[in-house]
């Protein structure tokens, strides 16, 4: 069996050619004017609509969570070293502040203790050769 000696159980219904004379000329009940008088006419569908309606602002997801999305204030080592004496803790809430980053330029001849604060990896490694401790 071949495609060519395929042949479908159901005939193929041709649709109705309206507007061509006979029983249904004219409109074909289609109204004059308009949308649905048009051939091809799809209606909007009413998602689009409430889509329209809906308000866009700028930005509005992103400032939603713009506390999510806040900058750590960063210091370096060189900055810690002149602030702070021996054996103190170095926190957020020591430096006035809600988050915080140490980044490891500069050196470290103190052993402090830091705690809640963000580290970078060199920052971490001189911390830790110097005797700080970190939690």
């Amino acid at each position: 069996m071949q495609l060519h000696n395929i042949k479908s159980k159901h005939r193929l219904k041709k649709s109705r050619r309206i507007a061509r004379g006979g029983k249904r000329g004219g409109y074909s009940g289609r109204g004059i004017k308009g949308q649905k008088s048009r051939a091809g006419a799809k209606i909007r569908p009413a998602v689009r609509d409430t889509m329209m309606r809906m308000p866009k602002t700028r930005g509005r997801a992103k400032h939603a969570f713009k506390s999510l999305y806040e900058k750590p204030a960063i210091f370096n080592l060189v900055d810690i070293n002149k602030r702070f004496k021996e054996g103190e803790v170095v926190s957020p809430e020591t430096l006035n502040l809600s988050r915080v980053k140490i980044l490891g330029k500069g050196e470290i001849g103190k052993k402090l203790i830091f705690k809640d604060v963000l580290l970078s990896k060199s920052a971490r490694d001189k911390i830790t050769k110097s005797g700080g401790a970190i939690r």
